[in-house]
């Protein structure tokens, strides 16, 4: 292990000093740490710093940088206490990273505010640091800037003086270098309290409408208040405030008292958004404010401990808007967007376990895998959750804080805690969680009269076995089931017996909280299809999902797939619709553009949305539910995939009524309108339309309608036009780019010159992202869309030779082995899977 800065000294406060000049772009800054030297030679982290000065008690010392190590180090004249100055200049950057610009307009003209973003190692960009989670120290911040009237200065603590121009913030409680925050400019903001007198504070630039920082306020301030009483621990700060960034890499920072967010997940328009936009903001601000205890109380040791942060608030975010508002079933859309997102990652051979070892500033970024980290991570405490209880999660959590708050912990130190309030050995069941890689399949088998399980991990693609095993919660619906499955196999007895007293046939993982699949034989599947339109909407849910995974690993036939989807297809629970239309877009892989092939797929899905799209129409209707609402975009999806000709021109029709006003049209169905017109009434003069909107919006959730709609472009022409855009930052901001990149990948017309400009602009594109823990992500989206032996040939071509490079490595592997298993299994099932899909529509 690398040995770390902390063991050569340990910071106990900052004074930091900083005259910002936003013209220039230069930072020129003082820090002045107080703490013990263990030895004489210490080193401090920085990045890009040119330190001009480095003083002990008033007299110069001598120090050397390192810029490949990102560290400094200084000599001193005794080790022990002291006190270090440090005068250094450094430059106001355009990565999104460290103290950075943000750019957006207000009514044409181009403004700037300033913002931070210091997680995981970008604290020493803006100060000399030993910029280690568990160097944990207290701050007190004075900033100068080239000040204009009407701006605003906001940090993680309150403001207490403003001297020569200078703003002076209180000392912050003892935490980690990454959560240090400050941002100013032209804000405007919404102050409210909680009922302890927290001050809760939403800002955001003048370019949004003061109402689109409601609901925001409203959530933020309900947040706290829940998580005070949930956790049984008062939040320790004066104020919370949310703020909005423009430009910004990540979705959401929880620098402790001041969270900075992506505009689109911090600021909505209260009167025309989508019931799923509402989720998703809330989410991610109950997220945020999740990790005002947990990562910011209690921080953990090192980063392969990430999880401790970032599972256990992604789980939180939905316990915490459950309770607020209990009408939107928030733990449905954790079935639909964590869970499968968890499942298909972890089944690659390869991929990360939720704790994974990590020394390297580029492998650190490279570790928020958010479908093992974020997605997996949460399922895993789900699981214990479901298997302790809420009593007993809430006493442990309570004795975690008080024992580690302003303090370090490690996933063992949750384990102690939460197995000592509920009396079960959760170390020994989690860690096998924990450490391994991966998640098993239970096989459900009748051998002779009995009912037997087994568990093996499972894979999608080339894979060796590594004889894994997992403590597996089974929540069988049978009694003689264990609650715990620590055995490779178990015989639950005579099946008929089992099945007469359950008067149910056996289901495994009811409710889906356990991180596993299950295969069941056919005879006790049937027997499970035969009454699954009794089933809830989970358990549909589940059946599908479980029954894609096995044919994506060719554990069972796709075609076998294809016949099941009519059952559900009448389904009134969004989330059922929701996997089924998963399941028709997994299809797509195995036809061709524009063959007979795809013209069946096209009337297959035609055939399963009709009668739905005949029920829910394009308008929302005065008696219609929430399930309605949810599942209207679902099945005009697959009609206008289907190219159905009602659909068609209703989608036109609406677009032609409401074209001087688009941005109203009802957020539920925009982006499906946009996108038809695109695809099938697109021109230039729409194409120029569209684009303007989207240079002239401040709603960051119109921008992503237009962004999807405008990469669907067919004409070569437009294509072109959109890959120039891609270096053009004025219009599609480096935080955007990816997702019109995916956008432009993904469509047939699009593929060929999106992936020529990434292989040709790669070295631009590491200039520009490549500090960001986004960028691996690159790599990610085209592992998702190419399936030819061609474009598997070309990727290793381009891909191999960077294998090397610090925080790619994995995913290159990864994705490597994604696209050679869906071109294995393209091969093998696509005449099956089309003469499925041909036999459904005769």
């Amino acid at each position: 292990m690398t040995q770390r800065l902390i063991d050569f000294f340990q910071p106990e406060h900052y004074d930091l000093y900083l005259d910002i000049d936003r013209h220039q772009k230069q930072i020129t800054g003082k820090t002045t740490i107080q703490g013990q030297a263990l030895q004489q030679e210490i080193f401090l982290n920085q990045k890009y710093l040119n330190i001009t000065q480095v003083q002990v008690a008033g007299q110069n010392v001598a120090f050397q940088k390192d810029d490949s190590q990102e560290r400094v180090l200084i000599s001193l004249p005794k080790a022990g206490a002291l006190q270090l100055e440090i005068t250094y200049t450094a430059p106001l950057t355009d990565s999104m990273m460290g103290i950075y610009p943000s750019y957006y307009q207000v009514e044409g003209v181009k403004k700037q505010i300033i913002g931070t973003q210091f997680e995981t190692t970008a604290a020493r960009q803006a100060f000399p640091c030993v910029d280690e989670p568990a160097a944990k120290a207290t701050f007190s911040l004075a900033i100068k800037f080239d000040e204009q009237a009407g701006e605003t200065i906001i940090s993680n603590m309150p403001e207490e003086k403003v001297e020569n121009g200078v703003h002076y913030f209180a000392q912050t409680v003892k935490m980690s270098t990454y959560l240090v925050a400050f941002a100013f400019g032209e804000l405007q903001s919404k102050i409210t309290h909680t009922q302890s007198g927290v001050e809760i504070g939403v800002f955001a630039t003048k370019a949004h409408q003061p109402k689109e920082l409601n609901f925001a306020l409203d959530i933020a301030k309900r947040a706290i208040e829940f998580y005070e009483d949930f956790y049984q621990t008062p939040y320790p700060l004066p104020h919370s405030y949310q703020l909005a960034l423009p430009d910004f890499s990540a979705g959401a920072m929880e620098n402790w008292g001041l969270v900075t967010y992506r505009e689109a997940y911090l600021t909505l328009d209260p009167d025309n958004t989508s019931l799923n936009t509402k989720a998703n903001v809330a989410t991610v601000i109950a997220h945020e404010l999740a990790h005002q205890w947990f990562g910011d109380l209690v921080t953990m040791q090192w980063w392969d401990d990430l999880w401790l942060n970032e599972s256990f608030a992604n789980m939180m975010e939905y316990v915490a808007i459950d309770a607020l508002e209990p009408n939107w079933h928030i733990w449905e859309i954790f079935q639909t967007a964590e869970a499968p997102m968890a499942l298909q990652r972890d089944a690659v051979d390869g991929v990360q376990p939720v704790h994974v070892q990590v020394e390297s500033p580029a492998d650190i970024d490279s570790i928020f895998d958010s479908a093992i980290v974020y997605a997996k991570g949460a399922r895993m405490l789900v699981m214990v959750r479901a298997l302790i209880g809420d009593k007993a999660l809430r006493s442990g959590l309570k004795n975690y804080f008080a024992a580690h708050q302003y303090s370090n912990a490690t996933g063992g130190d949750l384990w102690a805690a939460l197995g000592q309030a509920s009396g079960m050995n959760i170390s020994q069941i989690m860690n096998t969680w924990l450490e391994q890689p991966g998640y098993p399949v239970v096989q459900v088998q009748l051998e002779g009269e009995d009912l037997c399980l087994s568990q093996q991990q499972f894979f999608i693609g080339a894979n060796q076995e590594h004889e894994r095993q997992w403590q597996i919660p089974l929540k069988a619906n049978f009694s003689a089931a264990p609650q715990i499955m620590a055995q490779k196999t178990v015989n639950l007895g005579n099946y008929q017996q089992l099945r007469q007293k359950a008067g149910a046939p056996l289901r495994l993982n009811v409710g889906n909280e356990s991180h596993f699949i299950v295969q069941y034989d056919p005879i006790l599947l049937d027997d499970i299809l035969t009454t699954v339109k009794d089933l809830d909407a989970i358990s549909q849910l589940q059946i599908l999902q479980d029954l894609l995974l096995l044919a994506e690993s060719k554990r069972i036939s796709y075609a076998q797939l294809v016949n099941l989807l009519p059952k559900f297809a009448d389904s009134p629970f969004h989330i059922v619709n929701e996997a089924l239309y998963r399941v028709i877009n997994n299809l797509k892989k195995f036809v061709d553009t524009n063959s007979s092939a795809e013209k069946n797929l096209r009337t297959f899905a035609d055939q399963l949305s009709k009668d739905q799209v005949q029920r829910l129409g394009w308008q929302q209707h005065q008696q219609e539910t929430e399930e309605d609402t949810l599942t209207r975009p679902l099945v005009l999806n697959a009609a206008l995939y289907a190219k159905n000709p009602a659909s068609l021109t209703a989608a036109h029709q609406l677009f032609v009524d409401n074209q001087q006003n688009l941005a109203a049209l009802s957020a539920d169905i925009r982006v499906l309108v946009l996108k038809n017109e695109v695809q099938n009434f697109g021109n230039q003069q729409l194409f120029d339309k569209l684009l303007t909107e989207y240079r002239q919006t401040a709603d960051g959730n119109y921008k992503a309608d237009l962004c999807a709609a405008l990469t669907q472009v067919t004409d070569s022409q437009l294509v072109s036009q959109i890959v120039q855009l891609f270096e053009d930052s004025e219009t599609i901001k480096p935080q955007d780019l990816r997702a019109w990149f995916y956008g432009l990948l993904a469509n047939p017309q699009g593929q060929q010159k999106a992936w020529d400009w990434l292989r040709d602009d790669w070295t631009w594109l590491e200039q520009t992202v490549g500090g960001d823990m986004e960028f691996s992500s690159y790599i990610t989206v085209i592992a998702q869309v190419f399936r030819t032996p061609a474009r598997l040939q070309e990727f290793r071509d381009f891909f191999e030779p960077k294998l090397n490079t610090p925080g790619l490595t994995r995913e290159i592997k990864m994705d490597t082995s994604i696209i050679a298993s869906r071109v294995q299994l393209i091969s093998e099932e696509q005449a099956a899977v089309n003469e499925a899909v041909m036999q459904q529509i005769n």
